[in-house]
């Protein structure tokens, strides 16, 4: 008998802007017909680099409907949730709502792909939950669609990313954490940008795998961010979800942050704890890309490094580098520890019932 299963990052990829229109006010609908989009990115159509291209995804996942990989449904039951006997399912939809400079369109774009979600994701298939797509570089704008969105069961989770114009720990975000603690909602970190400077501290790299491998440094830095700006300390109820950033960096993390921390606490005078004990109590983390070190049983005790309690499983699906839930550990895992990672603490972060 297998562990349950809860898949905590799955992407629904809206086909093409004009599936939005029946979800956009009249406005905004010859906005997007007549000017269109207008994001940070000095690139009109994404990151120019080969994982964008495709849509970074899977050779096989292209459904026969003709639409783009996770546009689909009915093939995604196929691929994912039937194939591998998914309880639940949280859908990241990366749509570059948050991206536009025009912030009042890039909320009701964000507004528009949750209702869209509702409609042809969340009401269709019970096992679907999802993430609240927000324009968070306008905070005010933010919040007002949390508040909106968050009536549907259906979201557990507001949607940002690691890529940001600033810290997300500045006191600038913080009226989306307020508005996340009035839903009881965590606030998920997914891997994508809207920077519209380089995506890395050197400059622009040449290589998507200088992209893919320098997510790890983004990530480090909202994490230091949110803890030594007091966001966990003003937040008591803030829960965060870190979403395809890798998790082998926490333990050096958290030892070099806590080392730091004792010799330069009065920098940061009120934080009221070390700040290790915020990854290990306001942090969780999803599993994919599985780290897959030289020697393979050298996993588990990265895993119990980490804590037992923090990493939740995802596929990533439908993307590239999809880890298959019973292939995705290298090694044999506890049977306590792979059902924590697996299922039991997806379903407390996310307060699933069956």
């Amino acid at each position: 008998m297998r562990d349950r299963l809860i898949d905590c990052d799955v992407h629904n990829v809206v086909s093409s802007d004009a599936a939005l229109l029946p979800y956009l006010p009249d406005r905004w609908r010859r906005h997007l017909e007549l000017t269109g989009s207008r994001t940070f990115s000095p690139f009109v159509k994404g990151y120019a680099y080969p994982k964008a291209a495709p849509l970074a995804s899977r050779r096989d996942a292209w459904p026969p409907s003709g639409g783009p990989p996770g546009s689909d449904l009915d093939f995604m039951r196929t691929q994912l949730l039937d194939a591998y006997d998914v309880e639940f399912a949280v859908l990241n939809c990366l749509y570059r709502a948050p991206e536009q400079r025009y912030d009042v369109y890039g909320a009701a774009l964000a507004a528009a792909v949750n209702d869209w979600q509702v409609e042809c994701w969340l009401e269709r298939d019970p096992r679907l939950r999802a993430s609240i797509t927000v324009p968070f570089e306008s905070p005010a704008l933010a919040a007002a669609e949390i508040d909106r969105a968050a009536a549907h069961p259906g979201f557990v989770q507001v949607l940002l990313y690691p890529r940001t114009q600033q810290p997300l720990g500045k006191r600038h975000y913080w009226p989306i954490y307020e508005a996340a603690c009035r839903a009881g909602l965590p606030v998920g970190i997914h891997a994508a940008s809207t920077t519209p400077g380089p995506i890395t501290a050197a400059g622009w790299p040449s290589y998507y795998i200088e992209d893919h491998t320098g997510l790890a440094v983004a990530f480090q830095a909202q994490v230091i961010s949110l803890i030594m700006e007091g966001v966990f300390d003003r937040f008591p109820d803030l829960q965060i979800v870190l979403l395809e950033g890798g998790f082998a960096w926490v333990p050096p993390l958290m030892q070099r942050l806590d080392a730091l921390h004792h010799r330069l606490h009065d920098e940061v005078p009120d934080l009221q704890h070390p700040p290790s004990h915020y990854l290990r109590h306001r942090i969780r983390i999803t599993t994919q890309p599985m780290e897959e070190p030289e020697r393979p049983g050298d996993l588990v005790p990265l895993l119990h490094e980490v804590g037992q309690d923090i990493l939740m499983f995802s596929t990533d699906y439908p993307h590239w580098d999809f880890d298959n839930p019973h292939r995705a550990f290298q090694t044999r895992v506890p049977a306590d520890l792979h059902r924590r990672i697996m299922y039991d603490n997806a379903r407390a972060q996310y307060r699933f019932t069956s």
